[in-house]
């Protein structure tokens, strides 16, 4: 049983690398991508020989001669009906893996949304909140710097009228102090007068 996972384990590593040298060796293309979809191929698989199987003859017959595209597929189409793939069969599973690849593509698409919610929408509304709550504070500092004029306003004229006040209060006392020193002066005045004289 060990061995025949091995030869399983094997046998899916070669193909995903076949498969991966058919649709995978275009210049340019994402190497997790094709890693991606051709393990989705893989894992859809038919059985027998089938569009997979077909991709494969076409491939190697390319690799081995130079061949225009058309006797290439006439070629690889022969050796295939040899083994009962009929065209029938070849486009029904060529359709089937790309409704495997259209559906990969959906999943991909959901997960890529869901990425686009998580990490960047989420962010955007984050940063929309900052923004909002800048102006908030921009309005309440504002408001506060109105407040602080106002005060600092109330201080000023304060100042004025408290050394106005202060003054008006010591030329108050000052007369009062000289007025009484001038009625006490005169008591004494009498004080002395009434006891010389009388």
């Amino acid at each position: 049983m060990r061995r025949f996972a091995l030869i399983c384990t094997v046998t899916i590593l070669i193909m995903q690398k076949i498969l991966k040298n058919i649709f995978g060796s275009h210049h340019g293309l994402d190497e997790k991508s094709v890693e991606f979809l051709i393990s989705a191929l893989d894992k859809n698989n038919l059985p027998g020989f089938d569009y997979i199987e077909f991709k494969q003859s076409l491939s190697a017959l390319n690799e081995q001669m130079t061949l225009d595209e058309a006797t290439a597929f006439k070629s690889a189409f022969a050796t295939a009906s040899v083994l009962g793939l009929t065209k029938e069969k070849l486009l029904k599973t060529a359709d089937h893996y790309r409704s495997v690849l259209n559906n990969e593509k959906q999943q991909f698409d959901s997960a890529l949304q869901k990425q686009i919610e998580q990490r960047v929408v989420s962010k955007q509304q984050e940063v929309q909140k900052l923004h909002k709550q800048i102006e908030e504070h921009r309005r309440a500092i504002a408001e506060l710097e109105k407040k602080i004029a106002a005060a600092e306003d109330v201080i000023s004229k304060a100042d004025g009228e408290i050394a106005g006040t202060r003054e008006r209060i010591e030329a108050t006392r000052d007369a009062f102090e000289r007025t009484l020193q001038s009625v006490v002066n005169q008591v004494q005045m009498d004080i002395e007068n009434i006891q010389r004289y009388l």
